[in-house]
């Protein structure tokens, strides 16, 4: 049997809420719109772009969605180029990828990020050669569409009902019930408990150390 642990990245793999919004804050000046405070705008971390500016900016106009995304992307490449983007590994991350290796676990990462974001965020931390499947913004939907997991989980060989999404957002949570795969909600990242349960979470991580456990219980390896 093959079992799979896809994770989110933003607020679940590496706290990169900081450097996002001071790119969404470039973003809105940029078009003359005023960013909300930053606990209302990490709401929208893990949607695609464009989802996150309707999100934030509802009243403007779909086009104007579409160039506030690209303005984001100039903005975070910006902040790259000065060393400014900020994306540390959550404490105990590591240590989790180790123990569901150990165990056979695949790894996969189903992400609103763009590949070129995943790719210089997993590189920067060693990651990248770790995960079987990188799925990203720029081949499928938004979540909480599980085209992302779907494509995770063919690339691994692994049944939704061997697999385990591993999140923060309800986003998260909707994508792996979409994909039939079981769902495991974090607590260290940008939502809730309440929206997490609400979303279809079937059990709560308070720390990485959790996942591991609950990822074991949640599909078991034949006797």
């Amino acid at each position: 049997m093959i079992r799979c642990a896809v994770f989110d990245c933003d607020g679940t793999l590496v706290d990169s809420g900081g450097t996002i919004h001071r790119a969404l804050g470039l973003a809105f000046a940029e078009h003359g719109l005023e960013l909300p405070p930053r606990q209302q705008a990490q709401r929208v971390i893990g949607l695609s772009l464009v989802e996150a500016m309707a999100e934030l900016a509802p009243t403007q106009d779909a086009d104007l969605h579409g160039r506030m995304a690209q303005t984001y992307k100039d903005a975070f490449v910006t902040l790259r180029g000065q060393q400014q983007v900020e994306e540390p590994l959550y404490d105990g991350i590591l240590p989790l990828l180790d123990a569901l290796e150990e165990r056979g676990w695949l790894l996969a990462v189903a992400t609103g990020k763009s590949d070129r974001g995943l790719k210089h965020c997993l590189t920067a931390h060693g990651l990248h050669a770790r995960f079987l499947s990188l799925q990203t913004a720029d081949r499928h939907p938004s979540k909480p569409h599980p085209s992302m997991t779907l494509q995770a989980l063919a690339d691994c060989g692994a049944a939704p009902e061997h697999s385990v999404v591993i999140g923060d957002t309800g986003w998260d949570m909707r994508m792996a019930k979409a994909a039939g795969a079981h769902a495991i909600g974090v607590l260290w990242g940008y939502h809730d408990e309440t929206e997490l349960r609400d979303a279809g979470a079937d059990t709560i991580a308070a720390r990485p150390s959790d996942v591991f456990d609950q990822a074991e219980r949640l599909v078991k390896t034949p006797a």
